[in-house]
């Protein structure tokens, strides 16, 4: 599949495997575009599989998850380094 075919596979499954809403599964692969994820994809055909863009669907949801989770936990530990005395 083109490259482009590639990422629509990835956008496609982000919204069947995490029910996300198009827009928010378009975000994921553009700012893992952007953040060079898919360089190795452009350059090598035979990384452009199916498999590869459930793999590639799973990691960029996680790392998403994963970021999310540790700027909750800044959150947290501002709110209470606030409350200390």
């Amino acid at each position: 599949m083109t490259y482009e075919e590639f990422l629509d596979e990835v956008t496609t499954l982000l919204t069947e495997m995490y029910d996300l809403e198009d827009e928010a599964a378009i975000k994921l692969v553009v700012d893992a575009q952007a953040a060079d994820y898919f360089v190795v994809h452009d350059d090598k055909e035979e990384m452009r599989t199916v498999a590869q863009a459930k793999l590639d669907a799973a990691a960029i949801y996680q790392a998403k998850q994963n970021k999310n989770e540790t700027q909750r936990k800044q959150q947290q530990r501002q709110v209470q380094k606030k409350k200390a005395p």
